[in-house]
């Protein structure tokens, strides 16, 4: 139950965090046909996750419960592309390369593909 907890706070506070960010990217790029609010968060939430990797893989710096709640709370809730990062990198530096393109062409297509199909599924006018 604590764990449970833990994620959940730390998640709330990732959500939070996405959202003053996004807002605050929104003020300024208004008129932007790219989605570059979006782009920053996922981008910063890799940073963030190549970071805390980096002081968990060569330092050994935090440990399970210290893990769980930035990885999986705060980030997870911040952005899950960070999580997507961390494991392709995590795969390329095992060099399973083949591995790391099949989960990174598969999550992006899947996603993509399966966004659109339920789109597609929901009834009601096109629009």
């Amino acid at each position: 139950m604590k764990q449970l907890m833990l994620v959940s706070l730390a998640g709330a506070i990732g959500v939070a965090a996405r959202w003053k960010l996004s807002g605050l990217v929104l003020q300024y790029t208004p008129d932007w046909r790219f989605p570059v609010a979006t782009f920053i968060v996922n981008v910063a939430g890799c940073l963030v996750a190549g970071a805390l990797a980096g002081l968990v893989i060569k330092l050994n710096l935090f440990g399970p419960d210290a893990r769980l709640v930035l990885f999986t709370g705060l980030l997870g809730g911040f952005t899950t592309f960070s999580a997507f990062g961390v494991e392709s990198v995590y795969l390329l530096r095992r060099a399973e390369y083949a591995v790391a393109m099949s989960y990174i062409t598969l999550s992006v297509a899947g996603g993509i593909g399966g966004l659109w199909l339920a789109l597609w599924l929901v009834p009601g006018k096109s629009g």
